[in-house]
Order: C-alpha cells, then structure tokens, then sequence
C-alpha cells in the first residue's frame, strides 16, 4: 500500500501544480506570479509563454521548483503519505 500512496501522492502533487498553473490564466499573471515564487525573469517569460499544456507544464522543472511540496504543505495540503507515516509508526 506504501507503493500506491507514493505514486498517488506524487500524481496529487502534479494535478495541484496543474490547477494552480490553470488559474494563473493570463500570460502577465503566469509571468507575475513565477517571479514572486523566486523565478528569474528571462525564465519566468519564457515559460508564461509557452503553448505547452497544462499537464506538461506541470511536471515541469519551473513549477516543480517554484510550487514546492513544502508550499504546498503550508498552504493547507495534506498528502496521503503523511497520514500513512503516522499510522505506521
């Protein structure tokens, strides 16, 4: 079960990083929003410009990188790996 949660995990992580990219809709607002989260701005313009679909983007190094885990996790998510560990132990 520890396989299927990790895997499960990691797929909620990269729909999160989709939704979160899917909301910044506006090509300015991908651009403002990278450059808050610690992106130069060459990088942050070229990858708000991009064509590539929101899935893609997601699994992106960009977003992987600037929508850690650990913002993810203040922000209010919680993964089912955590809740796992602390069963288990």
């Amino acid at each position: 079960i520890k396989t299927l949660l990790t895997t499960t995990d990691a797929w909620f992580r990269r729909r999160l990083r989709m939704v979160i990219w899917k909301q910044w809709k506006r090509i300015r607002t991908k651009m403002a929003n990278l450059i808050k989260l610690g992106i130069n701005r060459y990088k942050a313009y070229e990858w708000a410009n991009t064509r590539k679909n929101y899935w893609h983007i997601a699994n992106s190094f960009i977003l992987s990188r600037s929508v850690t885990d650990e913002r993810l996790i203040k922000a209010g998510y919680v993964f089912f790996s955590d809740y796992y560990k602390t069963v288990r132990m």
